[in-house]
């Protein structure tokens, strides 16, 4: 009985974990500061966020922290003006 148990148990594990990564999996991401170009005005100017702005820049947050690593994107990534917009729209600063 202990045994059945246990593989129920384990399979029920299993599971639950195929289930909670499913969604991770199906929101994967492609990095490219590309997809941020609709936040130019907004991080250079007085300007607020647009709507796709403020989407792609949710899209784009998991890529957020290699932005900040890579010296070619690092002053347009961790400027004022980049932090206004991510605050407006409501993406949290990363801390990498």
């Amino acid at each position: 009985m202990k045994k059945a148990s246990y593989v129920v148990l384990c399979a029920v594990a299993v599971v639950a974990m195929i289930l909670f990564e499913a969604p991770l999996m199906a929101k994967a991401v492609t990095c490219s500061p590309l997809q941020l170009s609709s936040c130019i005005a907004a991080i250079t100017s007085s300007a607020p966020p647009s709507s796709t702005c403020c989407t792609k820049l949710r899209e784009q947050r998991p890529c957020l922290c290699g932005y900040l690593k890579d010296p070619n994107l690092r002053q347009y990534v961790n400027s004022p003006g980049a932090r206004k917009v991510a605050s407006t729209c409501g993406v949290p600063f990363p801390s990498c």
